[in-house]
């Protein structure tokens, strides 16, 4: 489809699907590089994420122990400047390596306040691995470890990503027509 709806606004083809996985395997080959010979716990941040989460462990393919988190701070198509966390990280983080996966690095806000936190309970590293970046949207000092894409800083969804929660099923990511 070159063009969809989602309630009041049209979005338009941005990313097709076999671009999306070729910058999944990038990403999955350098990762498994660098973590030869580690157990790192990787946290899936949902509810965006869980396409990417679930593309980048099978790209993976090892023993690796995964945990989910989840955080929202947007509304619409905008953030509302406040983090709540809805599912904090389970599994105990001290002592360990950390790889966070996430569908969407833009202003920064979340990562930041999440890596924090990660390091505070005791992580003895935190790694950012993210499907998309925004870095013209970026205003947080933090740099993603694993990047697929670098995007403009238009608003998408897609491949787990939405508007006020729909289009995550699109295999495709869209974004949107200004009118």
């Amino acid at each position: 489809m070159d063009r969809i709806r989602l309630k009041d606004k049209e979005f338009e083809l941005y990313i097709p699907e076999k671009d999306i996985k070729k910058a999944i395997n990038k990403v999955a080959i350098q990762i498994r590089k660098d973590i030869e010979g580690t157990n790192p716990l990787f946290v899936g941040i949902l509810n965006g994420a869980f396409k990417f989460i679930a593309d980048i462990m099978c790209c993976l393919n090892g023993p690796y122990e995964l945990t989910f988190a989840r955080y929202a701070s947007y509304h619409g198509t905008s953030t509302s400047g406040n983090i709540v966390e809805i599912m904090p990280v389970k599994s105990d983080v001290k002592g360990r390596s950390v790889i966070l996966l996430e569908d969407i690095i833009d202003t920064g806000f979340t990562m930041k306040h999440i890596i924090r936190k990660l390091k505070d309970d005791g992580a003895s590293d935190v790694k950012l691995a993210t499907m998309l970046f925004k870095p013209g949207a970026l205003q947080y000092d933090i740099k993603p470890d694993y990047v697929g894409m670098e995007i403009s800083n238009d608003f998408i969804v897609g491949y787990g990503l939405d508007y006020d929660e729909l289009g995550r099923a699109y295999r495709d990511i869209y974004k949107i027509v200004e009118e």
